[in-house]
């Protein structure tokens, strides 16, 4: 069972009125601090799941990223796709006969496949062939071709294929191209068929609630260490345990409660122990600095807090006279 004393002076300003409001539910500085440590147990707890979501779903963009746009990028198989390509282009023309020339890597991006006789094709069936075996052999969807005269070294011909259909540039379908000798000069492009790229909004959308979260998290933190300050920030006044935050004395299981102007009467004296403090001092930093003039107002709750501090012998409110007054703490 708690005893909670409650006094209150007859004169309340509206300030005044905040700081009387007494604890309804009285608790041990003990249970308080089991619910702080209950409170830091759900912050953690809340603050795993939401780090454990963002990596989740960070891993799941990565995994979509990969398994949608998973390219081949050896050497080797670009060769065989571009031979493979080429021979579809002169099955179209009915020859089986003719022979590939080895395909050329200029650099880690540049191709060259070349053919042993001169060729003629339309420009959709060398679009038709190389996108077919490019496929199959799961190789990058961003590449240029460009289809270049033996003689003169000049284009005849190019296309550019891009995984964003509208940036994907084929001209003059239809035009066959006069028969000649060509190299097909097949470059890659730079990586954009990523996840990244094609959903910015998404990826700033994720960005922006992850910020969001912590930002909360942290504004919940800041506001529960506020409140352990609170609870466990007191001073010893003998055997009292003073709040000054909360306007209490503490005594064993007993919560006494304090008026705003007992609050800052005592404050003022814990401060200085044993240490005589003017009456001028008290009643300018109590009420003039509030714009209040009062008469007596200092000796009747300095009797107030004498009575609320009598349960201990240890510690008094004496009078100077003539000079104020000294809380004594032995």
């Amino acid at each position: 069972m708690y005893i909670v004393f409650d006094l209150f002076g007859k004169t309340r300003s509206s300030s005044g009125e905040k700081c009387q409001k007494s604890v309804k539910e009285v608790s041990t500085v003990v249970k308080s601090h089991e619910l702080l440590c209950y409170l830091h147990q759900i912050m953690k707890k809340q603050q795993f799941y939401l780090i454990y979501s963002v990596f989740t779903f960070l891993i799941m963009i990565g995994f979509i990223s990969c398994s949608g746009n998973a390219t081949n990028t050896d050497s080797g198989i670009i060769k065989i796709a571009l031979r493979e390509a080429g021979n579809q282009l002169l099955l179209r023309q009915q020859d089986s006969t003719s022979i590939i020339l080895p395909v050329i890597e200029k650099d880690e991006v540049i191709y060259q496949l070349s053919f042993q006789n001169t060729i003629s094709f339309e420009p959709n069936e060398l679009v038709t062939v190389i996108d077919s075996s490019f496929a199959i052999a799961e190789l990058a969807e961003n590449y240029r071709v460009e289809v270049i005269q033996c003689t003169d070294k000049e284009v005849a011909y190019s296309y550019e294929k891009n995984v964003e259909k509208e940036r994907t540039i084929i001209p003059c379908a239809g035009r066959y191209l006069p028969e000649a000798c060509y190299t097909i000069t097949v470059t890659f492009l730079g990586k954009q068929n990523n996840f990244i790229s094609r959903h910015p909004l998404l990826i700033i959308a994720v960005i922006g609630f992850a910020a969001f979260m912590i930002y909360y998290f942290r504004e919940k933190r800041k506001v529960l260490r506020r409140s352990e300050d609170q609870i466990s920030s007191y001073s010893e006044i003998g055997s009292f345990q003073f709040y000054p935050e909360q306007n209490k004395l503490v005594k064993a299981a007993t919560e006494i409660s304090l008026s705003k102007k007992e609050c800052e009467l005592l404050e003022l004296f814990v401060a200085s122990p044993n240490q005589v403090i003017k009456r001028d001092e008290l009643t300018k930093k109590v009420w003039e600095d509030n714009g209040v003039i009062v008469g007596r107002s200092l000796d009747t709750y300095i009797s107030k807090l004498r009575k609320k501090l009598q349960d201990d012998d240890t510690i008094k409110l004496t009078n100077v006279h003539g000079i104020g007054y000294k809380l004594e703490v032995n």
